[in-house]
C-alpha cells in the first residue's frame, strides 16, 4: 500500500453546532493519508501520483469558503475532494479540534474512504 501523507495541516473554517462556536473562524489541524497507485514514483513524474501541495491548497480553500456544524461532515467532505479532484485511491482524514473543551487537549474525528469505481 503506496500513500503520501500530510501530517499537522492547519486550516481555517466556521465549524459548531453551538453559537459561541460560529462567531468566528477556528483553526483545525488535518492528519491525511491519501492512498496512490503503487510505484506512482517509478518514474519521476508528478503527474502519476497525488501532488500534496496542490491538496494542501485545494482543502484550504474549500475549508475557508465553506460552513460546518459537525467534525463529521468536514471529514466527509475533505475525503470526496480528495477522491473526486486527485485520483487518490483512498484516503484516511483526521481532523481535531484543539482547546474547545475544558481539560481536553483534543477532539477529533478519523474516517477512511475509498474510491467507489475502484
Amino acid at each position: 500500500m503506496d500513500k503520501i501523507f500530510l501530517r499537522g495541516m492547519k486550516a481555517e473554517t466556521l465549524i459548531g453546532v453551538y453559537d459561541w462556536e460560529r462567531e468566528q473562524r477556528q483553526t483545525l489541524v488535518l492528519d491525511l493519508d491519501i492512498g496512490v497507485p503503487e510505484g506512482a514514483g517509478a518514474d519521476d513524474n508528478i503527474g502519476d501520483t497525488v501532488h500534496y501541495g496542490e491538496v494542501c491548497e485545494a482543502v484550504r480553500r474549500s475549508l475557508r469558503n465553506q460552513d460546518f456544524l459537525l467534525l463529521e461532515m468536514l471529514a466527509e467532505h475533505v475525503a470526496a475532494l480528495i477522491l473526486q479532484n486527485f485520483g487518490a485511491l483512498w484516503v484516511r482524514v483526521r481532523i481535531v479540534k484543539p482547546g474547545i473543551l475544558p481539560d481536553v487537549k483534543e477532539v477529533g474525528v478519523e474516517i477512511e474512504r475509498g474510491r467507489a469505481d475502484g
